[in-house]
């Protein structure tokens, strides 16, 4: 099992990788293409734009086909595009190709996270789960320096080193067994599922605070640049934030385990809160910077159980743990969408301090709904 662990989490740390590789990019995309402010949003939300439209069908190919194909199609579809992405020069095709990676980081996820929770016992659940989640987010690590290095040398031999990497995986993946039960569960009964109380309350959870980082990932790199930073400067500040979310997040997911999903979710979350009041202040690049750690700092508590938590709610109810894996993304996805295309259309009408307390609200509310959802404690394993 650990021999899986490893490899899942070298799969989803290939997809982050890549999604974070656009924060340094993106000022240089904006003033050398000329895209608005609107267009930097939808570029940056548009990998998970890609995985939200393939969240459900992710699931359902985990749970029909099994996890293996799954990833499979998932790295073959993520190297391709990243391919394209690195050679192509317009707004739109780069956005569509955007689109196509993260579509790819969907199955890639769907499949990796099947595979790993149905091979692992349920009091265990948060810790590997937190640790596939922190590899994941030690891929952010990775992401802005190769932005920035494909900066500074060009995108095609960068994003085309992509390609191998994903192929390279995809062979290891095909020497894996399937570990899980195929399952075709009717679509009337995967519907009935998806709207239960429970998986519907994990999954507003998983919004909030991806709402959050939507806006963050367009927002703070067009900060940076305009007071005076360079690629070199957002990399650094990513990379930063990514080290301190990937190393609590499997603390977080043990400490789920233990004394319950609520108290690590809601110090996360409250963290996140203090980090958008000061990035909405925030005049100084030295300031800049330490709003991006506080937010990660809070990230690394609050995304491993409020994940594990869609896992819980969709066992309890009967739900294959594929299509939980694609609540998470679509929950994940649908937040980030909206917090980067809106976050930067009201921002670039009337500035960063806007979007930001709005989101430090939204975060206070989700603190009191936590309260009132979750137990304090961990609920007692059925014999």
């Amino acid at each position: 099992m650990r021999r899986l662990l490893v490899l899942a989490s070298a799969m989803v740390f290939l997809d982050l990788t890549f999604f974070t590789a656009i924060a340094p990019l993106l000022p240089e995309y904006v003033d050398d293409l000329h895209m608005s402010t609107a267009q930097a949003g939808m570029l940056s939300a548009a990998y998970a734009a890609g995985t939200l439209a393939a969240a459900l069908p992710g699931g359902y190919l985990a749970s029909r086909f099994g996890p293996r194909r799954t990833v499979i199609w998932g790295l073959c579809g993520l190297g391709f595009a990243s391919l394209l992405f690195g050679i192509l020069d317009s707004p739109w095709p780069l956005i569509a190709a955007r689109f196509i990676q993260g579509v790819g980081g969907a199955l890639i996820w769907s499949g990796s996270l099947t595979w790993i929770i149905n091979s692992y016992p349920e009091d265990q659940r948060g810790q590997v789960i937190g640790t596939a989640l922190g590899t994941a987010v030690a891929g952010a690590l990775l992401g802005p320096a190769l932005g920035a290095l494909a900066g500074s040398i060009g995108t095609e031999p960068v994003f085309a080193a992509v390609l191998v990497v994903a192929l390279a995986l995809a062979y290891v993946a095909s020497r894996f067994p399937d570990t899980v039960v195929r399952e075709n569960q009717p679509l009337r009964e995967v519907v009935r599922c998806l709207v239960e109380r429970p998986v519907v309350e994990a999954a507003v959870l998983v919004i909030s605070p991806s709402l959050m980082f939507g806006a963050i990932d367009v927002l703070l790199p067009l900060r940076i640049d305009a007071l005076g930073g360079g690629h070199a400067l957002i990399a650094v500040g990513f990379i930063g934030g990514a080290a301190v979310e990937s190393v609590l997040a499997p603390l977080s997911g043990r400490m789920s385990d233990r004394i319950g999903r609520r108290a690590p979710y809601v110090l996360g979350v409250s963290i996140c809160g203090v980090s958008m009041v000061s990035f909405a202040l925030a005049d100084s690049l030295a300031t800049v910077i330490i709003s991006l750690l506080l937010t990660s700092l809070g990230s690394g508590f609050c995304f491993a159980p409020a994940m594990t938590l869609i896992s819980d709610a969709a066992e309890a109810s009967g739900l294959h743990q594929g299509y939980a894996v694609g609540v998470t993304n679509m929950a994940w996805a649908s937040a980030q969408v909206v917090g980067g295309v809106v976050g930067a259309a009201v921002a670039g009408v009337t500035g960063d301090a806007v979007p930001s307390i709005a989101i430090a609200v939204l975060l206070v509310l989700t603190i009191f709904y936590a309260f009132r959802t979750l137990a304090p404690e961990p609920l007692p394993a059925e014999s």
